[in-house]
């Protein structure tokens, strides 16, 4: 690692710390207000047990995005907590400013991020 990013990494901490503690509150009020759906009910028609599967898959996809967001937040924090924030993971390369502007939980430049996708 040659010379420091040029990045205020204070800045993006406080962006990074705001964003795991909403993620935490959203996850912590979805998981309190999940019921679980009855797919059995007789009462339903099948119409209704359709759309509840479908509204629980829904509701199972965006938990899952929400946590995996949160891992790439609270990584990103201890890359800040190492001073290893602003470096690629990947080929230990300064990640562009911008880049991290744009997603502060970014752990690849983009060259490392193209070749990943």
């Amino acid at each position: 690692m040659a010379g420091k990013p040029k990045i205020d990494v204070a800045a993006m901490k406080r962006v990074l710390d705001a964003r795991r503690e909403e993620l935490e509150s959203i996850i912590a009020t979805g998981e309190a207000q999940r019921t679980e759906t009855d797919l059995e009910q007789q009462r339903e028609g099948r119409l209704a047990r359709m759309d509840a599967m479908q509204r629980l898959a829904v509701d199972q996809e965006t938990a899952r995005r929400r946590a995996s967001e949160l891992g790439r937040v609270q990584a990103a924090l201890e890359r800040v907590g190492k001073d290893e924030y602003g470096w690629c993971t990947a080929c230990d390369k300064p990640i562009a400013p911008r880049r991290l502007e744009n997603d502060p939980s970014a752990a690849l430049c983009i060259d490392c991020a193209r070749k990943v996708d």
